[in-house]
Formats: structure tokens, C-alpha cells, sequence
């Protein structure tokens, strides 16, 4: 292998043309680098230099290497510079994790920032239940998720509350429940539901099951639904009511579908997870721009009450 060392002293000897002015510009005794030179030809097995009265000149050998040289300190430069950026998180790659994304405008804004802060940072964006988010920053596929917490999963994740957002119910346009003002989910407990499976979400399943049943019911669940798209658009076929996120209801806006504020209903936390309190450089540029537990405003059918909760 040849030192960087010896590509630097031969580009000198290269440009000055003579071993003496080299040796001064190298602030180096002549004879080392003499002796340098003929170490890098014994390496090459080719002679780069033809000494003569008046100083070097290069062979043919000599005039390709030092091209090679060049281009080789240069590639090496670069790539140092290009470890230190990504060590200072101004370069490199960044996989972001997210609930449906079209739903949390904070998120959005955040992502436009950083975008404009770290111009050099590649970004992918993945949308996944918080189940998959959770798995894939624990194998290390994620750098940061927005998700959901969750039972023996959440515990193992360096976490922080971004936002809290209310729970709505979606119903049907022209339903009983949709007069406008916030109802109690009691009020519901007669009515189909569609929920979303527990293979997607178990911890989402399950609080929704637990907060009817705090409200005095068993859902009776008619039809399941993976995507919260097809969720809404359950309901506004008529097939039950939903209880649906804010930030979903407000990707999810459709005719036919009414969402009504509930009273007394707590709200869902959204947490920004990473694995440990040892993020990337990257990660943490990008969670330095998220303020604790913001929150959102509310989409048509919320209340008052939801936003002084949650400001947008």
C-alpha cells in the first residue's frame, strides 16, 4: 500500500521540477526525499523521474501517476470531509417512521425545516403502525419514529411526548349524533362499530375497547378495517361508527362522514421514539425542532375545548 505521505511529496517534486526546491517547500532535508521518491518507484516498479543537470523531469510512467496522485488525495480528501459532516449530522441519512403523516401538520413543518437546515441530509419517510414503527427502531432499520405507545414495546424506547390529540367519533351524515356538538361516547353504545384489527395495532385495539367499556359497553364490532382511509369510508357507507384519531379525521375528510367531539375522553399521545438516549447526529438535529407536547387544531366538528387543548 502506498502512504498518502509519498503521493503528497512525489505532486511536489512533480510541480517544482527539481529535488532541491522540493525538499525546501516540504521543509525536508533533500536526501529523505530522494529517497522517498525512489521507495514510491520500487512500489510502482516503473521510474517516475529522470534526474539531469538542471533538476527531474517526468517520464511518461510519471506524467500518468502524478495525474493519479492528484486524483486520489483529492477523492480522500473529500470522503474525509464527507465522515466529518455526517459525524456533526450535517450530512448523511436520516429514516424517519411516522403514523399517517397528512395528519400531523407539526410533523410536516418540522420536516420542511430540516430540510432546509440540513440541505445535505437524505431523508426516507416510512408509514407504518406504531407495532412496525416500534420493531424497526429496535432493529435499527428506523432512526426516529411518531407513534403510539405500546405495551412492552414503548418500555424499551428512549420516547417523548410530541402532542396529545382528542378522540373523535365518525358518523354517518345525518346520523342522530351529528348535530354538531360534542357527545358522550355512552351515547354510541347501541350503534355498530368499525374498528381497525388488532394485528395492526393491538395497543390501539385495545384502548378503544377499554375506553367503551369505561363508557359502559362492549362495541359491537361489524366490521374491521387496516387503513384508516377505508375506516371513514365505512362509516359513510353506513356500515357503524368509528372512533377516530384527530390527526386521521383530519387526513381523511369525506362527504358523507361527520365527526362529532366527545366529552370526557382522553386524549391519544403522539411520541417521538428513538432507541436509546444515543441518537444519531441526524436524529437529533431533527428532534431539536420539536417542542414538547404541541398540539394541533382541530378539524371541522371538534370544539373549543379541544383547541385550547391542543394549539395549533
Amino acid at each position: 500500500m502506498i502512504e498518502t505521505r509519498l503521493l503528497r511529496q512525489f505532486i511536489v517534486v512533480a510541480e517544482e521540477l527539481h529535488i532541491h526546491r522540493a525538499a525546501e517547500r516540504l521543509h525536508m532535508a533533500q536526501p529523505p526525499l530522494s529517497q522517498a521518491i525512489a521507495r514510491l518507484e520500487q512500489k510502482l516498479g516503473c521510474t517516475l523521474l529522470v534526474r539531469h543537470s538542471r533538476g527531474v523531469c517526468l517520464t511518461g510512467a510519471g506524467q500518468a501517476f502524478v495525474e493519479t496522485a492528484r486524483a486520489t488525495l483529492s477523492l480522500l480528501d473529500q470522503g474525509a470531509e464527507h465522515a466529518r459532516e455526517v459525524a456533526d449530522g450535517v450530512s448523511g441519512h436520516l429514516r424517519i417512521g411516522s403514523l399517517a403523516l397528512a395528519g400531523y401538520p407539526p410533523l410536516l413543518e418540522a420536516l420542511r425545516r430540516f430540510r432546509a437546515q440540513w440541505p445535505k441530509v437524505r431523508l426516507s419517510l416510512q408509514q407504518q403502525p406504531s407495532a412496525q414503527l416500534a420493531e424497526g427502531v429496535l432493529g435499527g432499520e428506523l432512526d426516529v419514529a411518531f407513534m403510539r405507545q405500546l405495551p412492552g414495546l414503548s418500555e424499551r424506547l428512549h420516547s417523548r411526548l410530541i402532542l396529545d390529540e382528542p378522540l373523535l367519533l365518525a358518523v354517518p351524515a345525518g346520523h342522530r349524533l351529528a348535530h354538531g356538538g360534542p357527545v358522550h361516547l355512552g351515547e354510541a353504545a347501541d350503534e355498530d362499530f368499525v374498528f381497525t384489527p388488532p394485528a395492526l395495532g393491538s395497543g390501539f385495539h385495545q384502548q378503544m375497547l377499554s375506553l367503551c367499556e369505561r363508557a359502559g359497553f362492549t362495541p359491537r364490532i361489524s366490521q374491521q378495517a387496516a387503513q384508516m382511509q377505508t375506516l371513514v369510508s365505512l362509516v359513510g357507507c353506513g356500515f357503524g361508527v368509528a372512533l377516530v384519531p384527530q390527526a386521521a379525521a383530519r387526513a381523511n375528510r369525506q362527504d358523507g362522514v361527520h365527526f362529532c367531539a366527545l366529552h370526557d375522553t382522553p386524549p391519544l399521545g403522539l411520541y417521538m421514539v428513538c432507541p436509546g438516549e444515543q441518537s444519531t447526529p441526524q436524529a437529533s438535529h431533527f428532534m431539536d425542532l420539536f417542542a414538547p407536547a404541541t398540539g394541533q387544531s382541530p378539524v371541522p366538528g371538534a370544539t373549543a375545548r379541544h383547541a385550547a387543548l391542543l394549539p395549533g
